[in-house]
């Protein structure tokens, strides 16, 4: 499965940039709505779009290794290994 780390992100630029950072202003700068954020923050199966990661690494600057995380989901990695 794979996440996108949004609030981990923002802990690190918080600390990078020295101040605080809102899913308001997230929104703001990228033009995704903060319910669509607050979706992918608190949805683990949510599915974006690549244009939606587009635009939050060029917001936090970084690159879209710092904002996605792959976990194996091991059920489905059990029945590939079945076959």
């Amino acid at each position: 499965m794979i996440y996108i780390q949004i609030q981990e992100v923002m802990k690190q630029k918080r600390i990078a940039w020295g101040r605080k950072i809102t899913l308001c202003e997230v929104a703001i700068a990228t033009g995704i709505s903060r319910t669509t954020l607050f979706r992918i923050m608190k949805n683990t199966d949510y599915s974006a779009g690549m244009d939606l990661v587009d635009k939050l690494c060029t917001f936090f600057e970084c690159e879209i290794q710092e904002l996605v995380k792959f976990v194996p989901d091991t059920h489905l990695t059990n029945q590939i290994n079945a076959t």
